[in-house]
């Protein structure tokens, strides 16, 4: 597969979620308490981005 979410615990301990692309970071999430809200905002991310805008603010 060529994309995919990564869950990881930074050094603070927190729940991060990465997205890869060809084993390229595109992105980075705050950090969670849980492994739960990490999973949450996974979830959340294919449920509600699909056809999200690009807003250009350069």
């Amino acid at each position: 597969m060529a994309h995919k979410f990564e869950i990881w615990k930074d050094k603070k301990g927190e729940f991060r979620v990465r997205f890869k692309y060809n084993s390229e970071v595109m992105f980075s999430s705050e950090g969670y308490s849980s492994k739960s809200s990490a999973k949450n905002a996974i979830e959340s991310l294919k449920k509600n981005a699909p056809g999200a805008e690009t807003e250009d603010n350069s």
